[in-house]
């Protein structure tokens, strides 16, 4: 990691403030930037951009590769001619507080299908030329078939790959032909969606690098089962002609979960991966860096070694632990691409040839404070400089609502009452500033980069939770209320970091 102190706000684009049902990448996202400027921040850290489905997690993203349409900013299309302003009205009710995914996703839809169909049939809007190069530069990599992907989840239900017809679950060369020529509209409409998502993209990233904003994404290491890259790449995992895995991934029995915990995605053919130079990697890679300036990489501990559970198994628990690529797929990496602006998530149980592997090749680990501040024990002074500290993650409770306890804490009373003692003494703060307090703890760290979910700088209870592992229902729904981006708050957020010294410019780009 490159030399400097930064500090960063942990917030998804879906969070931000807007008038239309959902943050987006465009006016929402643009002003955040402002903000960000405002409070002396450098990084602003997301999670994974890809179309989501069930469950609508970005951890479940049906692409790799492509982004997600419910993230594309309205207002610019109005102004380009492709919306009129009355078109937006039906979003303009949606609630501003949280995103209704149920209410949202359909009517955008709409609206882009709209779009997309002014595009098509008019030249006015200036960016033919555009459009004509990025199907040029992005179409067979991965547009096509994504393209292809969506419009047959759409005439099957949107049931998953291995339920369809079987022509397509094995990709007859006559029944893609077929739908090719009869869908070519809807084709169209993806591949123009896709363009636009792309084009407010490149335009945010040259804003935040202009007002020096490091962009800090996410990558899920697994990809689903239900996605375009497994569809158009069985075989580069563990899965049969029909989609059908023999191995599916997970963690095992741990103090958290006596069964582990039972994840499903298919494991990656790592043989065939090396036999092709980690060609697959190295294009995923390259496609993250061209949108991110650093990306964090969940479960990098599946690099060394990952837990591989038989498919069909009601339990992780009959898993084993296996090999994974180690050295050769980063050196593949390095080779290709020159230095690797990753993170490495190494969260939970990590062993000494785990850190070595992260070691070798430079790359930050993690501190997550909400793990540590309850050990009597925990120094902050032993966080070191290639590591970024964190009060909590998007899977964490907010800190006041771990510091508090909730009706689910599996905490016992005498647990977190110790819990709170240690946090108390850690920090030197009071039960009233814990949030701020642990902030402050994460700052005075030697570590690289400090970051915070956006809910600790506001110090918000449980209610704004963003996640709950191991559940589907009513996550990644919380937005933050435009009022609360207040100048008080801003003004807050500039002094923890001032007195931090922390107000560096942009220097995560590269690993050490």
């Amino acid at each position: 990691m490159s030399a400097g102190r930064q500090a960063g706000i942990g917030l998804h684009i879906s969070s931000l403030p807007g008038p239309h049902g959902i943050g987006d990448i465009a006016d929402s996202s643009l002003a955040f930037l402002d903000t960000l400027v405002e409070m002396d921040m450098s990084v602003w850290q997301f999670l994974p951009t890809g179309p989501t489905a069930y469950g609508d997690s970005p951890y479940q993203p049906l692409s790799a590769f492509a982004g997600n349409a419910m993230l594309i900013g309205l207002t610019p299309l109005v102004d380009l001619g492709l919306l009129d302003v009355g078109d937006l009205e039906p979003l303009e009710g949606l609630p501003r507080d949280f995103v209704d995914f149920g209410r949202l996703i359909p009517a955008k839809r709409a609206l882009l299908k709209k779009v997309a169909e002014r595009f098509s049939s008019r030249a006015s809007h200036g960016l033919v030329a555009d459009y004509e190069n990025f199907l040029h530069q992005h179409g067979d990599p991965w547009l096509n078939d994504y393209a292809l992907f969506r419009v047959l989840k759409t005439l099957h239900d949107e049931r998953p790959w291995p339920e369809w017809e079987k022509r397509f679950v094995h990709r007859e060369t006559a029944a893609l032909e077929e739908v090719k020529r009869d869908h070519w509209k809807a084709l169209d409409c993806t591949r123009i969606t896709q363009f636009l998502f792309w084009t407010q993209w490149q335009e945010l990233r040259a804003e935040a690098t202009r007002k020096g904003i490091c962009l800090f994404g996410d990558m899920p290491i697994y990809i689903a089962l239900d996605s375009v890259d497994a569809w158009s790449h069985p075989e580069m995992l563990l899965i049969d002609r029909d989609g059908v895995p023999s191995e599916v991934a997970g963690v095992p029995p741990d103090y958290f979960s006596e069964d582990g915990q039972l994840w499903g995605n298919p494991i990656y053919d790592w043989p065939y991966h090396e036999r092709t130079g980690y060609r697959w990697w190295i294009e995923r890679m390259k496609h993250a860096t061209s949108l991110n300036d650093l990306v964090r990489i969940d479960h990098f501990r599946g690099f060394e070694s990952f837990w591989s559970v038989p498919f069909g198994s009601k339990t992780a628990r009959a898993g084993q632990w296996v090999p994974g690529p180690g050295d050769g797929l980063f050196e593949a990496l390095k080779r290709a691409l020159g230095s690797l602006p990753i993170v490495a998530e190494d969260l939970g149980v990590i062993t000494p040839e785990v850190d070595k592997l992260r070691l070798d090749h430079g790359m930050p680990g993690m501190v997550v404070l909400q793990f540590e501040v309850g050990d009597p024990e925990f120094d902050i002074a032993t966080v070191g400089k290639n590591s970024v500290c964190y009060t909590g993650t998007h899977d964490n409770d907010t800190t006041v609502g771990w510091f508090l306890g909730t009706g689910e804490d599996t905490r016992t009373p005498k647990e977190k009452v110790s819990m709170q003692k240690c946090a108390l003494e850690a920090t030197g703060g009071t039960p009233e500033t814990i949030h701020l307090d642990m902030i402050r703890l994460a700052f005075s760290s030697e570590a690289a980069l400090a970051v915070a979910p956006m809910q600790d700088y506001l110090g918000l209870g449980s209610e704004a939770r963003l996640n709950i592992p191991g559940t589907t229902l009513n996550n990644w729904r919380w937005r933050v209320n435009e009022n609360q981006l207040n100048p008080g708050l801003v003004e807050s957020v500039r002094g923890m970091v001032q007195d931090s010294s922390r107000n560096g410019q942009k220097t995560l780009n590269s690993a050490a």
